[in-house]
């Protein structure tokens, strides 16, 4: 009996043999596979009809789409450039109901008696109100934008512009299969009740000062999406990406987060008077917001 072979020899160690299929799947070989995938299902997606009521995107957000779109890296989804409006059909219960007059416009929860991507008047207000017999509120909503991103340091160049435009509630998401969105967010939103089964429960003058409010909301919704684009332009020239580099090995990493002074390069350039706006009081001041969804 051979040695190592008697009785109490524990099994046998040897590690075993990886197949070829495995072997394939290591992270030099799975790069170029991820980049053709994620090629298909920015195809596939920029391929689709528009799914939104005006079946075309609002101005301003169509320049920021135009541009990542025509990055390899970079796929947009979703977005509104911000808006103001008036919606019916929330009751103090908090179930969605239909506007039953049929004015506006019907969306799934509610209807819109009014909506505009740009500073509204009083006057367009009021006449709005008076189309309905149901719980109205108006509300300031601000821009958005949905970007999905081929790797995490792309949407974390994305997130970082995004923070410094303003967009400080901006946040990156991997979900299941490793798909990574970047959304473009930030949080001076405004919701006020007018209405309640028709009723006016708010003077004139508080829906001037509401409307005044949305006004400033809107216009610095309007300076952060400049600065944004401004600073994506000049991001996405002065970055590199990463598949021009040279392998660093499999234990050295490179820094993949643009550094605060770097980032701060960036905003004075697309800003050169530094007078930036101010935080809204509201927003956090987070670097990073990032969901992982199993």
């Amino acid at each position: 009996m051979g040695p190592g072979r008697g009785r109490g020899a524990g099994p046998s160690h040897a590690p075993p043999r990886q197949s070829a299929a495995r072997k394939s799947l290591s992270p030099a070989g799975r790069r170029p596979r991820a980049m053709a995938a994620f090629a298909r299902r920015k195809a596939q997606r920029l391929a689709r009809p528009d799914p939104s009521r005006k079946r075309a995107l609002d101005a301003r957000a169509a320049e920021l789409a135009r541009l990542l779109n025509a990055h390899e890296r970079f796929c947009t989804t979703s977005s509104c450039d911000g808006r103001v409006l008036l919606a019916v059909g929330y009751r103090d219960t908090g179930i969605p109901a239909w506007d039953t007059d049929g004015g506006g416009i019907q969306k799934k929860n509610c209807t819109w008696l009014l909506v505009t991507h740009d500073p509204c008047a009083k006057g367009d207000v009021m006449i709005a109100l008076e189309k309905s017999t149901g719980d109205v509120v108006f509300k300031f909503e601000p821009f958005v934008l949905h970007v999905l991103c081929r790797e995490l340091q792309d949407a974390q160049l994305l997130h970082s512009v995004a923070v410094d435009s303003g967009f400080r509630n901006s946040g990156i998401t991997v979900g299941r299969g490793g798909k990574i969105t970047m959304a473009v967010r930030s949080t001076h939103c405004l919701e006020v009740p007018l209405s309640r089964k028709g009723r006016l429960m708010v003077s004139d003058e508080y829906i001037e000062f509401l409307v005044h409010v949305a006004n400033q909301k809107m216009e610095e919704n309007i300076r952060r999406i400049e600065r944004f684009h401004k600073g994506l332009e000049l991001a996405l020239e002065t970055a590199v990406p990463t598949d021009t580099l040279a392998p660093e090995g499999p234990e050295k990493s490179r820094p993949v987060y643009v550094h605060r002074r770097k980032r701060r390069t960036i905003r004075e350039q697309a800003d050169p008077s530094g007078e930036l706006e101010p935080q809204d009081d509201t927003e956090s001041s987070l670097d990073l917001f990032a969901e992982i969804m199993i």
